[in-house]
Protein backbone atom coordinates (compact mmCIF):
# COMPACT_ATOMS: atom_id res chain seq x y z
CA UNK A 1 0.00 0.00 0.00
CA UNK A 2 2.54 2.42 1.08
CA UNK A 3 4.11 1.67 -2.51
CA UNK A 4 0.89 2.96 -4.49
CA UNK A 5 0.85 5.95 -2.04
CA UNK A 6 4.03 7.18 -3.17
CA UNK A 7 4.51 5.98 -6.95
CA UNK A 8 0.95 7.79 -6.86
CA UNK A 9 2.12 11.24 -5.17
CA UNK A 10 5.27 11.00 -7.56
CA UNK A 11 3.02 10.53 -10.94
CA UNK A 12 0.69 13.00 -9.57
CA UNK A 13 3.34 15.84 -9.05
CA UNK A 14 5.56 15.42 -12.03
CA UNK A 15 2.23 14.92 -14.31
CA UNK A 16 0.81 18.35 -12.84
CA UNK A 17 4.39 20.47 -13.64
CA UNK A 18 5.33 18.72 -16.69
CA UNK A 19 1.77 19.35 -18.37
CA UNK A 20 2.38 22.63 -17.80
CA UNK A 21 5.50 22.63 -19.62
CA UNK A 22 3.32 20.78 -22.42
CA UNK A 23 5.68 17.75 -22.17
CA UNK A 24 4.72 14.27 -20.89
CA UNK A 25 6.07 13.01 -17.38
CA UNK A 26 7.12 9.44 -18.42
CA UNK A 27 10.62 10.52 -19.39
CA UNK A 28 11.46 11.81 -15.31
CA UNK A 29 8.91 8.97 -14.15
CA UNK A 30 10.82 5.83 -15.61
CA UNK A 31 14.23 6.84 -13.78
CA UNK A 32 12.88 8.00 -10.49
CA UNK A 33 10.86 4.75 -10.53
CA UNK A 34 13.93 2.59 -11.39
CA UNK A 35 15.66 4.23 -8.63
CA UNK A 36 12.94 3.75 -5.93
CA UNK A 37 13.84 0.12 -6.64
CA UNK A 38 11.01 -1.05 -9.89
CA UNK A 39 12.61 -2.86 -12.37
CA UNK A 40 13.63 -0.71 -15.18
CA UNK A 41 12.18 -2.79 -17.87
CA UNK A 42 8.89 -2.53 -15.51
CA UNK A 43 9.35 1.03 -14.82
CA UNK A 44 8.92 1.86 -18.59
CA UNK A 45 5.77 -0.56 -18.89
CA UNK A 46 4.46 1.62 -16.21
CA UNK A 47 5.89 5.08 -17.51
CA UNK A 48 4.31 4.47 -21.11
CA UNK A 49 0.77 3.35 -19.16
CA UNK A 50 0.60 6.43 -18.04
CA UNK A 51 1.73 8.37 -20.66
CA UNK A 52 -0.91 6.77 -22.57
CA UNK A 53 -3.34 7.70 -20.39
CA UNK A 54 -3.07 11.14 -20.69
CA UNK A 55 -2.01 11.83 -24.40
CA UNK A 56 -5.50 10.10 -24.78
CA UNK A 57 -7.46 12.39 -23.54
CA UNK A 58 -5.87 15.15 -25.28
CA UNK A 59 -5.86 13.26 -28.62
CA UNK A 60 -9.20 12.97 -28.60
CA UNK A 61 -9.83 17.08 -27.31
CA UNK A 62 -7.99 17.53 -30.83
CA UNK A 63 -10.31 15.23 -32.77
CA UNK A 64 -13.27 16.66 -31.13
CA UNK A 65 -12.19 19.80 -32.10
CA UNK A 66 -11.29 19.15 -35.86
CA UNK A 67 -7.40 19.93 -35.27
CA UNK A 68 -6.09 17.45 -36.70
CA UNK A 69 -4.38 17.26 -40.24
CA UNK A 70 -4.50 13.75 -41.01
CA UNK A 71 -2.33 13.59 -44.11
CA UNK A 72 0.22 14.93 -41.74
CA UNK A 73 -0.10 12.72 -38.89
CA UNK A 74 -1.03 9.55 -40.38
CA UNK A 75 2.60 8.42 -42.51
CA UNK A 76 4.22 9.37 -38.81
CA UNK A 77 1.30 7.53 -36.71
CA UNK A 78 1.49 4.68 -38.52
CA UNK A 79 5.39 4.25 -38.46
CA UNK A 80 5.28 4.81 -34.94
CA UNK A 81 3.16 2.18 -34.42
CA UNK A 82 4.90 -0.28 -36.21
CA UNK A 83 8.30 0.57 -35.01
CA UNK A 84 7.86 1.31 -31.62
CA UNK A 85 6.72 -2.51 -30.61
CA UNK A 86 9.91 -3.39 -33.08
CA UNK A 87 11.94 -1.29 -30.47
CA UNK A 88 10.36 -2.03 -27.33
CA UNK A 89 10.95 -5.96 -27.92
CA UNK A 90 14.09 -5.72 -29.24
CA UNK A 91 14.69 -4.73 -25.69
CA UNK A 92 14.95 -8.12 -24.78
CA UNK A 93 17.85 -8.40 -26.60
CA UNK A 94 20.17 -5.65 -25.89
CA UNK A 95 22.17 -5.20 -22.83
CA UNK A 96 20.26 -3.11 -19.82
CA UNK A 97 22.85 -1.17 -19.75
CA UNK A 98 23.37 -0.06 -22.76
CA UNK A 99 19.68 0.54 -22.80
CA UNK A 100 20.52 3.48 -19.84
CA UNK A 101 23.27 5.17 -21.15
CA UNK A 102 20.68 5.94 -24.08
CA UNK A 103 18.29 6.63 -21.64
CA UNK A 104 20.85 8.88 -19.76
CA UNK A 105 21.63 10.39 -23.49
CA UNK A 106 17.94 11.22 -23.92
CA UNK A 107 17.47 13.17 -20.54
CA UNK A 108 20.96 15.50 -21.54
CA UNK A 109 19.05 15.92 -24.67
CA UNK A 110 15.69 16.51 -23.92
CA UNK A 111 16.58 18.94 -20.89
CA UNK A 112 19.02 20.86 -23.08
CA UNK A 113 16.39 21.51 -25.57
CA UNK A 114 14.01 23.00 -22.77
CA UNK A 115 16.48 24.85 -21.12
CA UNK A 116 18.28 26.23 -24.89
CA UNK A 117 16.62 24.92 -27.57
CA UNK A 118 15.38 27.64 -29.75
CA UNK A 119 14.23 24.99 -32.38
CA UNK A 120 14.54 26.95 -35.42
CA UNK A 121 14.08 25.33 -38.58
CA UNK A 122 17.20 23.38 -41.07
CA UNK A 123 15.00 22.31 -43.70
CA UNK A 124 11.32 22.38 -44.87
CA UNK A 125 10.64 19.24 -46.01
CA UNK A 126 6.90 18.44 -46.97
CA UNK A 127 7.31 14.51 -48.24
CA UNK A 128 5.26 11.82 -46.69
CA UNK A 129 7.90 9.60 -47.02
CA UNK A 130 10.58 11.89 -44.67
CA UNK A 131 7.57 11.51 -42.04
CA UNK A 132 7.51 7.94 -42.47
CA UNK A 133 11.10 7.41 -41.87
CA UNK A 134 11.04 9.86 -39.02
CA UNK A 135 8.25 8.46 -37.36
CA UNK A 136 10.14 4.94 -37.50
CA UNK A 137 13.04 5.96 -35.97
CA UNK A 138 11.48 7.76 -33.43
CA UNK A 139 8.85 5.00 -33.27
CA UNK A 140 11.79 2.42 -32.46
CA UNK A 141 13.68 4.80 -30.28
CA UNK A 142 10.72 5.61 -28.10
CA UNK A 143 10.13 2.01 -27.99
CA UNK A 144 13.32 0.92 -26.54
CA UNK A 145 13.68 3.61 -24.29
CA UNK A 146 10.02 3.37 -23.16
CA UNK A 147 9.08 6.92 -23.53
CA UNK A 148 6.34 8.32 -25.79
CA UNK A 149 8.52 9.95 -28.01
CA UNK A 150 7.38 13.24 -27.62
CA UNK A 151 10.07 14.43 -26.31
CA UNK A 152 12.27 13.53 -29.28
CA UNK A 153 9.74 14.25 -32.15
CA UNK A 154 8.56 17.75 -31.60
CA UNK A 155 11.97 19.48 -31.93
CA UNK A 156 12.92 16.91 -34.33
CA UNK A 157 9.73 18.02 -36.77
CA UNK A 158 10.51 21.74 -35.52
CA UNK A 159 14.06 21.19 -37.24
CA UNK A 160 12.17 19.87 -40.34
CA UNK A 161 10.46 22.90 -40.69
CA UNK A 162 6.84 22.15 -39.22
CA UNK A 163 5.14 24.99 -37.60
CA UNK A 164 5.10 24.69 -33.74
CA UNK A 165 1.06 24.61 -33.25
CA UNK A 166 0.53 21.95 -35.95
CA UNK A 167 3.38 19.79 -34.51
CA UNK A 168 1.68 20.39 -31.09
CA UNK A 169 -1.47 18.81 -32.04
CA UNK A 170 0.56 16.08 -34.32
CA UNK A 171 2.22 15.24 -31.28
CA UNK A 172 -0.43 14.70 -28.97
CA UNK A 173 -2.33 12.66 -31.98
CA UNK A 174 0.41 10.05 -32.64
CA UNK A 175 2.19 9.69 -28.75
CA UNK A 176 -0.21 6.89 -27.73
CA UNK A 177 0.20 4.74 -31.05
CA UNK A 178 3.78 4.22 -30.12
CA UNK A 179 3.38 4.44 -26.09
CA UNK A 180 0.31 1.72 -26.11
CA UNK A 181 2.39 -0.33 -29.03
CA UNK A 182 5.13 -0.37 -27.00
CA UNK A 183 3.81 -0.96 -23.36
CA UNK A 184 1.13 -4.05 -24.63
CA UNK A 185 4.97 -5.34 -25.77
CA UNK A 186 6.22 -5.03 -22.69
CA UNK A 187 2.82 -6.31 -20.87
CA UNK A 188 3.60 -9.12 -23.14
CA UNK A 189 7.04 -10.62 -21.45
CA UNK A 190 7.29 -8.46 -18.76
CA UNK A 191 5.14 -9.14 -15.13
CA UNK A 192 2.76 -6.26 -14.15
CA UNK A 193 1.32 -5.06 -11.33
CA UNK A 194 -1.88 -3.65 -13.14
CA UNK A 195 -3.19 -2.06 -9.48
CA UNK A 196 0.14 0.03 -9.60
CA UNK A 197 -0.60 0.40 -13.25
CA UNK A 198 -4.20 1.94 -12.28
CA UNK A 199 -2.90 3.98 -9.69
CA UNK A 200 -0.21 5.55 -11.66
CA UNK A 201 -2.49 6.23 -14.76
CA UNK A 202 -5.42 7.90 -13.03
CA UNK A 203 -2.64 10.17 -11.04
CA UNK A 204 -1.36 10.73 -14.81
CA UNK A 205 -4.66 12.31 -15.37
CA UNK A 206 -5.13 13.76 -12.31
CA UNK A 207 -1.85 15.81 -12.50
CA UNK A 208 -2.48 16.62 -16.15
CA UNK A 209 -5.87 18.61 -14.85
CA UNK A 210 -4.39 20.39 -12.66
CA UNK A 211 -1.19 21.17 -14.68
CA UNK A 212 -3.63 22.66 -17.22
CA UNK A 213 -5.47 24.12 -14.59
CA UNK A 214 -2.53 25.80 -13.49
CA UNK A 215 -1.28 27.36 -16.22
CA UNK A 216 -4.34 29.95 -16.36
CA UNK A 217 -3.07 31.65 -13.41
CA UNK A 218 -0.34 33.44 -15.44
CA UNK A 219 2.62 31.20 -14.63
CA UNK A 220 5.31 31.67 -17.70
CA UNK A 221 6.05 28.33 -19.65
CA UNK A 222 9.72 29.26 -20.01
CA UNK A 223 10.08 29.28 -15.81
CA UNK A 224 8.28 25.90 -15.77
CA UNK A 225 10.10 24.70 -18.95
CA UNK A 226 13.19 25.71 -16.56
CA UNK A 227 12.20 23.48 -13.73
CA UNK A 228 11.66 20.51 -15.53
CA UNK A 229 15.09 20.88 -17.73
CA UNK A 230 17.09 21.21 -13.81
CA UNK A 231 15.22 18.27 -13.08
CA UNK A 232 15.76 15.92 -16.51
CA UNK A 233 19.69 17.05 -15.83
CA UNK A 234 19.56 15.70 -12.03
CA UNK A 235 18.62 12.69 -13.30
CA UNK A 236 20.64 12.74 -16.18
CA UNK A 237 23.57 12.84 -13.47
CA UNK A 238 22.29 10.61 -11.35
CA UNK A 239 22.42 8.06 -14.31
CA UNK A 240 25.88 8.77 -15.05
CA UNK A 241 27.13 8.42 -11.49
CA UNK A 242 25.51 5.18 -11.61
CA UNK A 243 28.29 4.49 -14.72
CA UNK A 244 30.76 6.49 -13.35
CA UNK A 245 31.26 4.52 -9.90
Amino acid sequence: MYDYILYSTLTLFLSAIFSMGGAGSGIALIPIFNFLGLDFTVAKAVGLFAGASTTITSSLMNIKRKAVEYKFVFPIAFAMLIFAPIGAYSSCFIDEKFVKFLFMLLLFYSATMMMFGKKKAFLHVESKYTLFIVGASVGFLSGLLGVGGGNILIPLLALLGYEPKKVAVAVSFVVPFSALGSFFTYASYVPLDWVMLLVVALSAIAGGYIGNYMMHFKLKQSHIKKIMAGLLYLLALKLLWHFVV
